[in-house]
């Protein structure tokens, strides 16, 4: 019987934290608990610069989980910043620490081909990461755009998001129309050159993306996602099959595509 498998999760980097006010890593519960549903193990990744520390991680886990949390720095993705923008940012309290280590994870994982699920923030980092760009924020850049940030109701479904026919998502979730949270500013702009739109939301947004057919034998599997499916597992099992899917994918030995 082989072992449940390993994830490795990226946390968000705090100012402070409970104890003594240091310094802090901060994960939400929901996506252990998410993991754990489905039968794998998490283990949270630590704040490091290190190269050498993260492709150890990487080499020892079934796969990766980059999670959500502050923007992504736009100086990694635009050359110019209108004020008006800027003010909208709101960046990790680490001097880059976060992002760094996350596209130096994104590298790891394409060099040692291991599963990736990117969520929300996650979603964002990998396109940049890929060579991608962001919308720096929807309300001022995509006129007549939905709300997509409806902190009041990030445990519920706010609005559809149509599926690719065909695509890794509408086969997890077995549906064309998939209902989501939503609790994010920023969305990718251009997506990067070996990424995939596989759903938008009616204005357009992109809200998951794969791997290109021609790029599909980078990893074993790979999706990224806007919404944030580890709020919900509980009463949506669309949204739970993500986790089984990803699970099975991290299975050691298996690897196997959908």
């Amino acid at each position: 019987m082989s072992r449940p498998p390993l994830i490795l999760i990226s946390p968000c980097i705090e100012k402070k934290g409970a104890e003594f006010a240091d310094a802090s890593l901060s994960l939400s519960l929901n996506y252990p608990r998410a993991l754990m549903q489905v039968g794998a193990i998490p283990l949270t990744l630590p704040a490091t610069r290190s190269r050498e520390l993260l492709a150890e991680c990487v080499r020892r886990a079934d796969g990766v989980l980059l999670t959500g949390g502050e923007d992504v720095n736009p100086r990694l993705y635009a050359k110019r910043i209108p004020a008006r923008l800027r003010r909208t940012v709101t960046l990790t309290p680490d001097d880059g620490t976060r992002d760094l280590q996350e596209f130096m994870l994104v590298d790891e994982v394409f060099r040692q081909r291991k599963p990736l699920l990117a969520i929300c923030r996650g979603h964002q980092v990998l396109n940049v990461a890929l060579g991608g760009t962001l919308v720096l924020d929807i309300r001022q850049q995509t006129p007549g755009a939905l709300d997509h940030q409806r902190q009041d109701r990030r445990h519920q479904v706010v609005h559809d998001v149509h599926l690719t026919e065909g695509s890794l998502l509408a086969k997890i979730a077995g549906v064309q129309t998939l209902g989501v949270n939503s609790t994010h500013h920023q969305a990718v702009a251009r997506p990067a050159g070996i990424l995939t739109v596989t759903g938008r939301s009616r204005d357009q947004i992109v809200e998951s993306m794969q791997l290109k057919p021609e790029a599909a034998h980078l990893l074993p599997f790979l999706l990224s996602v806007q919404f944030h499916p580890e709020r919900l597992v509980d009463r949506h099992p669309e949204h739970r099959a993500i986790f089984a899917a990803f699970a099975q994918a991290c299975a050691p030995g298996r690897h196997k595509k959908l």
